[in-house]
């Protein structure tokens, strides 16, 4: 099977940031974030190469959930100037790896990843994994789209297939927007119904099947107490959940994202950043790379 990676480029920069401690290039800039990516990166690329990636990214610019709900992702802090200029400098990273880049103002780049999930995640022949933090985009797992997860470090991911999904919830993937449109989202600051934890929210969902489904059950005494008079709030975070699928990115099929590493670029990168390990890491054959190996530009594990 060919392997198309998706990868939710600021979800992976920002862990990577605040996992590492404060790196400096030989030209002084911050560099830590770079350097996390870029050690991630590696690791994927030696481990399972893929034949297809993509890098989407935020934009600064307001979405339609802005113009939904003026507190979306309001209790975020502000980005701090030494992360802007590592995520503006990190779109020069992924081209190295053959990794094309993606960003469309309006959208958030897990309306990105839905979007090619949706495009080529029916593709035969092809497997696709979203790389990413974010668990929003569970919702877009099926038989041939996985998602995984970082947790501790790259070496320890959480890999979600549909089962996998249903193991965390109690329910498929086709039924998390549903689910957080009940619970809300605490890491964007979408309220959901009060009162309606994780545990009721997969019951109701179990026995619905849907949020339209459950709206309707006006006979049933738990609905009509916990959930109908909070209607409109859970309309609105369905709408804030549901990832979007309609950007137009120019794409026409597969083979524009054809991963087409320049090895030599990279390395010279790496070089001018001061990255002395990744070099030796680039240089080093699978068996000569230690499992856990100790960091020679002081930097111990990831997130």
């Amino acid at each position: 099977m060919k392997k198309l990676l998706l990868i939710d480029a600021n979800s992976l920069i920002h862990r990577a940031f605040h996992a590492l401690p404060p790196m400096t290039a030989p030209d002084g800039s911050p560099s830590q974030a770079i350097y996390g990516v870029s050690r991630i990166l590696l690791k994927l690329w030696r481990e399972e190469k893929p034949d297809y990636a993509a890098a989407l990214f935020d934009r600064p610019e307001p979405t339609f959930r802005d113009e939904l709900y003026k507190d979306y992702k309001g209790n975020r802090p502000e980005t701090a100037d030494e992360l802007i200029s590592q995520l503006i400098e990190i779109h020069n990273l992924f081209p190295l790896f053959g990794i094309k880049v993606f960003e469309k103002p309006g959208y958030e780049a897990d309306d990105l990843i839905a979007t090619l999930a949706k495009k080529f995640g029916s593709e035969k022949e092809t497997e696709t994994t979203i790389f990413t933090g974010d668990l929003d985009s569970l919702q877009l797992v099926n038989k041939k789209v996985s998602v995984r997860v970082p947790q501790k470090g790259i070496s320890e991911t959480t890999i979600y297939d549909p089962e996998a999904v249903r193991e965390r919830y109690g329910l498929y993937p086709k039924s998390i927007a549903d689910y957080k449109s009940l619970v809300g989202d605490n890491s964007d600051n979408i309220k959901g119904v009060p009162g309606i934890g994780p545990k009721t929210a997969a019951k109701l969902l179990q026995k619905y099947g849907s949020l339209a489904k459950l709206l309707a059950a006006k006979n049933d005494e738990e609905v009509s107490k916990k959930i109908i008079p909070h209607k409109e709030q859970a309309l609105l975070a369905e709408k804030l959940v549901t990832l979007q699928s309609d950007a137009q990115l120019g794409i026409k099929g597969l083979g524009d994202l054809t991963v087409f590493e320049d090895e030599t670029a990279l390395k010279n990168y790496f070089a001018a950043k001061g990255f002395g390990s990744l070099l030796k890491q680039m240089s080093a054959t699978p068996k000569e790379t230690p499992q856990k190996e100790k960091e020679a530009d002081r930097q111990a594990s990831f997130f």
